[in-house]
């Protein structure tokens, strides 16, 4: 008896160690099928790079879920008889789903997010509270990369609001204080000279143009310029014209103010 049940625990090991060699083969592959299948969709359908990776690893999370399930029966399925745990499945779940209402939530509302193309991978977005580029959209949680390099993990039922700053040409916008003794019309020429050389860059799409006063500062006359930039291209657009304005005020004299603060000694009665 005992030589028996040896023998069966070494045919259920056996057993045990094929699926996990089987499991370690079809994960890969799955993914890689579903990652080639996907490019031919994108090709055919002509979607967006960002909407084809969304497409993607969204069908790649399931199938990794779907899998995993499936294996986990399986394993189960070696060394007990699960038909009574199928059964109560039913009952389980339901007693499951009143306490996860968040989770069901999730994921409504990550099917919602996909169907209404409100976010897609690479995007530029604030969501949730956080502002950053979209890493993944997941069943769950949307995880969205914070410029200072944090990748912050959104629960779907948290994302109320969406703001996509990546959706048609971005803006450009550059303010530049000059010196209330200077002449507002040079300063105005100068920028503007300082600009045109933008004109033939492949990153804008209109200006830049130099459209006037913005405001009256404490110390400045602000200078507003705008142009319009393929999408995320804005800061770096802004950083080089904010660096090429500043070299042509100083080539022409311009000053550029910082604040100033008056102090005034109080003399004291002798």
């Amino acid at each position: 008896m005992l030589g028996f049940d040896t023998q069966l625990i070494y045919a259920k090991l056996g057993e045990l160690g094929l699926l996990l060699i089987v499991f370690i083969i079809v994960a890969p592959l799955g993914r890689k099928l579903i990652a080639g299948a996907m490019t031919q969709v994108a090709k055919k359908q002509k979607l967006s790079e960002g909407r084809k990776k969304t497409l993607e690893k969204l069908l790649q999370s399931i199938f990794t879920y779907a899998l995993m399930i499936f294996f986990i029966l399986t394993i189960l399925g070696l060394f007990i008889d699960i038909a009574p745990l199928l059964a109560g499945v039913g009952i389980l779940g339901l007693a499951i789903g009143f306490g996860a209402q968040g989770l069901v939530s999730d994921i409504v509302t990550g099917f919602f997010i996909l169907i209404e193309k409100q976010i897609d991978v690479d995007d530029y977005v604030t969501a949730g509270g956080e502002g950053g580029i979209v890493e993944e959209l997941g069943l769950r949680t949307t995880q969205i990369r914070g410029f200072d390099g944090t990748l912050h993990f959104i629960p779907n039922r948290n994302i109320q609001n969406v703001n996509n700053h990546s959706r048609g040409n971005m803006r450009a916008l550059v303010d530049i204080g000059i010196a209330y003794d200077e002449n507002i019309d040079e300063a105005i020429t100068v920028l503007q000279n300082a600009c045109d050389p933008f004109k033939n860059d492949v990153r804008l799409k209109e200006g830049p143009d130099v459209i006037g006063v913005q405001s009256l500062g404490s110390s400045d006359v602000v200078l507003r310029i705008i142009a319009k930039t393929e999408n995320m291209e804005q800061f770096g657009v802004e950083r080089d014209m904010r660096k090429a304005c500043k070299v042509a005020l100083d080539q022409a004299g311009i000053e550029i103010p910082f604040p100033h603060q008056v102090y005034i000694e109080k003399k004291e009665n002798a």
